[in-house]
């Protein structure tokens, strides 16, 4: 088919008296091609062409099956199709995908620069996934992201309460090398109780935390999440590019997972606003964080406070865990990592168990029970009243209280 231009100027071309010859050279088309379109009784319109077979027509069906699902990060896309045999390229897919997504335009915002070592930004995450019966379950994600190399360190959890959110920070520190001079937070209650002229009222036990580590706690702009943007970009791209295809047994294989990801992928790749990779990033920047205390310091802030049952254990997250049963109502202290609980009261340790891998598991100390008495089950001794004698009271005649009457009156 000839063009709109080509057109145009066969037929100007004609009106002008020029023969078929003269229009074909003057155009540089064939003289067919000038008869055709001489002759016919409006302009010819082109066909579509047959579509032509792309190497990516075996598997637009599981593209569409992941589109339906929420996934539509390409990177994780053509991971999953490579595992399949897919060999066509990334262009491919993306041509395929981009017209399929629904984008919304984001708010402009200013972008702030941070110095190395200056500032991280934490928030958590809410992450659903299936178990093997087919039931819908939640995790939550504590997200730490340095703000100028963009290293990020990710650990699922199950409750983010005020120990737990200690403890992620301590593991996220001493994994990314040392300590920032201040951490931007959005309004958690683990953090901020609230605000008083203007003025955040943190929380004391979270505050006390930020002094012995010594890093100052900074809270984003009310409503304005984009002031911590870049880790509301880590939450994401977690949620896009790790959570899709993330297969785990327990939430110690879930964290292993997780780990390696942060290292391998999301430091591992050239960021799209640095232009490098935050793990290279983040070798210029641990000169300038501050070192951790020392361990012993630190040791408050890695255990939780909890009561011993009447029955010997102590329930965490879900599990129960067993101590000597001579500590039976008393307050011991919860110290646990990703693979092991201990059970403290003190300088003195009570047990050391695995961590659960499923709600409801119980674990028994060894010796829990040695030297507790049973007993022989008979009933225990009550208490009884005691019913006194009756009082026997002397029977008299009336007549006896007659004569008293009147020797009383004669007098």
């Amino acid at each position: 088919m000839l063009g709109g231009r080509n057109v145009q100027a066969l037929y100007e071309l004609h009106g002008q008296g020029r023969s078929i010859r003269a229009i074909a050279q003057a155009l540089g088309i064939a003289r067919n091609s000038v008869r055709k379109y001489l002759r016919a009784s409006e302009i010819p319109k082109s066909h579509p062409r047959p579509r032509q077979p792309s190497k990516l027509d075996g598997y637009r069906e599981q593209v569409q099956q992941r589109l339906a699902e929420g996934v539509d990060n390409c990177v994780v896309l053509l991971r999953e199709l490579r595992a399949q045999g897919y060999t066509g390229s990334y262009t491919i897919l993306k041509d395929y995908v981009q017209p399929q997504r629904r984008r919304r335009a984001p708010p402009a915002t200013v972008r702030f620069e941070t110095r190395p070592g200056e500032q991280a930004q934490i928030d958590f995450g809410l992450f659903r996934y299936r178990t093997p019966e087919g039931k819908l379950r939640s995790v939550w994600a504590f997200v730490l992201v340095l703000s100028w190399s963009r290293a990020v360190y990710v650990e699922f959890i199950r409750r983010s309460n005020l120990a737990t959110f200690r403890r992620c920070h301590l593991n996220a520190f001493e994994r990314l090398g040392g300590i920032p001079e201040q951490c931007l937070y959005d309004n958690t209650k683990l953090v901020v109780l609230g605000r008083e002229a203007g003025e955040p009222l943190w929380t004391p036990r979270f505050l006390d935390f930020a002094r012995r580590l010594g890093f100052r706690p900074r809270l984003c702009h009310p409503y304005r999440p984009q002031t911590k943007g870049r880790v509301e970009s880590g939450v994401k791209y977690l949620r896009g590019n790790f959570w899709p295809t993330e297969r785990f047994i327990d939430d110690a294989d879930l964290n292993r997972h997780a780990q390696a990801w942060c290292e391998g992928v999301a430091q591992a790749r050239i960021h799209g606003t640095t232009q490098a990779r935050p793990a290279d990033l983040l070798l210029e920047e641990r000169p300038q964080l501050q070192a951790l205390p020392p361990w012993e310091q630190l040791t408050p802030f890695l255990y939780e406070e909890r009561q011993v049952g009447r029955d010997g254990y102590v329930s965490w997250e879900g599990a129960w865990y067993g101590v000597p049963w001579r500590w039976a109502g008393q307050r011991v202290e919860v110290q646990a990592d990703a693979s092991v609980v201990e059970l403290w009261q003190g300088e003195q340790r009570l047990a050391l168990h695995p961590r659960a891998t499923q709600r409801g598991q119980r674990f028994t100390a060894p010796g829990q029970w040695v030297g507790l008495q049973v007993g022989d089950q008979r009933p225990p001794l009550i208490g009884l009243a005691q019913q006194l004698p009756a009082i026997e009271v002397e029977q008299r005649s009336l007549g006896v209280y007659d004569a008293l009457v009147s020797v009383g009156g004669s007098t």
